[in-house]
């Protein structure tokens, strides 16, 4: 239950997280944002604020930012039974879905309705079709669609694909680099909160240890056979490599360099000589350590991603199964293993999000590149061809995905 509580969190906030980075972007770039929902399936809640109406959906699993677009746009279909709420001679409310409990208003039997250009509704009112009338919907009009959700009209100024293209650069980048953004600030929290790094200077020896009889508190290593070293993580790395053979270690004492022998010793499958460091605690030591580790990090996602080109196998993905065993193990750990890992996830989201393949932000980002190149945008029906394949490419390696992670994780 804890491991499955630690998933649902994290899986949460990497959502709430990349879909807020397209949300607020898209908001100052003049699109309009229909619907911000954290998760999947039926409505649990909904509330409207602004131009944007905030669900929250009963499967924690994902979430979506609804831009107003072409494909998006009301559409009320002649025929349709619909009651308008009016302010000011203006349609501010749209009842199209035909329950049995109505908003107060005007029924009307549509005719005709363009709730993108015109912004009008015509009709017969209160079943009068011996008269049309027309009505001038607010810009700023809601809709209630068959499903009781209440979204925002999208006329046609609002729409993302009416925006500059620097404004959709920026609107689609945005939610793979507030993925990014989120592991840098969780690598430096996780170094905050861990005990500071460890230095090349000595804290204390194990009794009866290789280096009690040589080495002691304050001690700082600077080499080992001969060679400078300037972390802790270099003078273990030496030890192991070692297997065991006599070493030279230079340290400083009061102000002296020092160089003696020793001898390594074999324990739990690893060489040690018995030293423990002293740690770092300052500001500037865990503010680097954080940073370094979260650019370390990307560059191996990076790394990961060009083998994986070059050497294709499902192995070396997860999906959300894959990502909620690796949580109930970390979950295990403790705190700062799960701040570790969460960072890890989120900039390895957020860089796989670039990719250039149809269904994912990359593709889109690909798509906005190849207009700006052009100076014109690539035709509709070209680019739902596009993210169609994509779409369905992306769903067979999920599926794929998620049947090997199943297979790894909880049947092999």
């Amino acid at each position: 239950m804890k491991g499955l509580l630690i998933f649902l969190i994290i899986f949460g906030l990497l959502v709430f997280v990349h879909e807020f980075g397209h949300f607020i972007v898209a908001k100052k770039s003049g699109i309009r944002v229909r619907e911000f929902s954290i998760g999947m399936g039926p409505k649990l809640f909904q509330k409207r604020r602004s131009t944007t109406t905030y669900t929250i959906r009963w499967l924690p699993l994902g979430g979506y930012v609804r831009l107003a677009g072409s494909d998006d746009a009301a559409v009320i279909d002649p025929g349709s039974a619909v009651v308008l709420q009016m302010d000011h001679d203006k349609v501010v409310r749209i009842d199209a879905s035909e329950s049995n409990m109505p908003i107060a208003g005007i029924p009307v039997r549509v005719t005709k309705a363009d709730l993108v250009k015109d912004l009008t509704i015509s009709g017969y009112e209160n079943g009068d079709e011996s008269e049309t009338k027309t009505y001038q919907v607010d810009h700023d009009a809601t809709i209630i669609d068959t499903n009781k959700n209440e979204l925002i009209i999208a006329p046609l100024d609002t729409q993302f694909q009416e925006a500059g293209i620097w404004q959709k650069l920026a609107t689609n980048f945005a939610g793979p680099f507030m993925n990014i953004v989120l592991g840098f600030v969780v690598f430096m929290i996780w170094s905050f909160v861990s005990i500071g790094p460890q230095t090349t200077t000595v804290a204390k020896t194990a009794a009866n240890s290789p280096a009690s009889s040589v080495l002691q508190k304050g001690d700082t290593i600077t080499a080992i056979n001969g060679k400078k070293i300037s972390s802790f993580g270099q003078v273990q790395e030496k030890i192991a490599a070692s297997k065991g053979k006599t070493i030279s270690i230079s340290y400083q004492r009061d102000g002296k360099t020092y160089t003696s022998k020793i001898t390594p010793q074999k324990k739990s499958g690893t060489y040690l000589i018995g030293v423990q460091a002293q740690s770092d605690n300052s500001f500037g030591a865990k503010a680097k350590r954080g940073w370094d580790e979260a650019v370390y990090i990307s560059g191996m996602i990076f790394r990961a991603l060009g083998n994986l080109v070059q050497h294709f196998s499902l192995n070396k993905l997860s999906g959300p199964v894959g990502i909620y065993s690796q949580t109930s193990q970390v979950s295990q750990m403790g705190f700062t293993y799960v701040l570790m890992y969460l960072a890890m996830i989120s900039i390895n989201l957020g860089i796989v999000n670039l990719v250039p393949i149809p269904g994912l932000d990359g593709g889109k980002l690909l798509l906005n590149l190849i207009e700006l190149i052009r100076g014109k945008p690539i035709s509709e029906e070209h680019e739902t061809a596009v993210e169609v394949v994509g779409f369905v490419v992306l769903l067979v390696l999920i599926i794929a995905v998620t049947g090997n992670d199943i297979y790894r994780y909880f049947i092999k």
